[in-house]
């Protein structure tokens, strides 16, 4: 696959949005520096989601704005907005009565002109996208047939053959088994990218993550470092849940025991 372009810088300042009188997402801020990978946290209904949609601007903000390498996706057209972002957001592709390979090629649309066909090269990215993901044998599948990991993996090979600097990722390890979670969160570090993922696995966040964002009910609780993040009274507030927590012998990082009465 083609070397990426500088990654960009992305910058949300101030984000809200509400649904009739609901609050979903309240004045929520962050940056993702270039080749950072950042976690979005939070519980089920704390608005991780919403905020994904407005950052790669499927949903209009009620207030704030949202910069990539200094340009206001808004106000930059479609075809170079997928050229700089490239998103995994968590959709009913069930539907696609397409093959594999023809679900990524659809990432190589921002690159071609209007009605131009797919040529040697989109065909190279795609099969070199695919062997990423460990799918290069379902590449003659129905993607409607597949399983949803395997779904999951197939649609992160067409973010991959995007070939965007910048990833935005909602749930990539959703559906997929554990093996096949670390190897997309390694495969996610290894690309040297930008990343901004909305992840539930505490333990997978601890880990890959440079930094993490931490929500509840829409508003922005806790950022920092996953030491900073993921301390026991903080888990115990958000989740709900008791936790040990230490730092790993071999990185320093943090380990997460949840405890058999982990309730509170």
């Amino acid at each position: 696959m083609n070397a990426p372009s500088p990654s960009p810088h992305l910058q949300a300042q101030g984000l809200s949005w509400q649904a009739a009188a609901a609050h979903i997402v309240r004045d929520v801020s962050l940056h993702v520096a270039q080749g950072e990978l950042v976690g979005l946290l939070g519980p089920n209904g704390s608005g991780k989601s919403t905020l994904l949609r407005m950052i790669y601007r499927t949903l209009q903000p009620a207030s704030g704005s949202v910069r990539v390498n200094g340009s206001d996706v808004w106000r930059t057209s479609a075809r170079d907005n997928a050229r700089a972002m490239a998103v995994l957001a968590q959709e009913n592709a069930s539907e696609f009565e397409l093959r594999v390979r023809d679900v990524v090629l659809m990432g190589r649309t921002p690159h071609q002109s209007p009605f131009a066909r797919d040529g040697e090269e989109d065909f190279r990215i795609v099969a070199q996208a695919l062997q990423r993901v460990d799918a290069e044998v379902l590449s003659e599948r129905i993607f409607s047939t597949l399983s949803g990991g395997e779904k999951q993996r197939v649609l992160m090979a067409r973010a991959l053959a995007q070939q965007a600097p910048l990833l935005v990722l909602d749930e990539p390890t959703n559906h997929l088994d554990v093996r096949h979670q670390f190897e997309l969160m390694n495969l996610i570090r290894s690309l040297g990218l930008t990343a901004l993922a909305a992840l539930h696995e505490l333990p997978l966040a601890a880990h890959y993550c440079d930094r993490l964002y931490l929500l509840k009910d829409g508003a922005l609780v806790a950022q920092g470092t996953p030491t900073q993040v993921l301390t026991p009274d903080i888990i115990a507030d958000v989740y709900g849940v008791r936790a040990l927590v230490r730092p790993s012998p071999r990185s320093g990082k943090p380990l997460i025991e949840f405890l058999p009465d982990a309730l509170l």
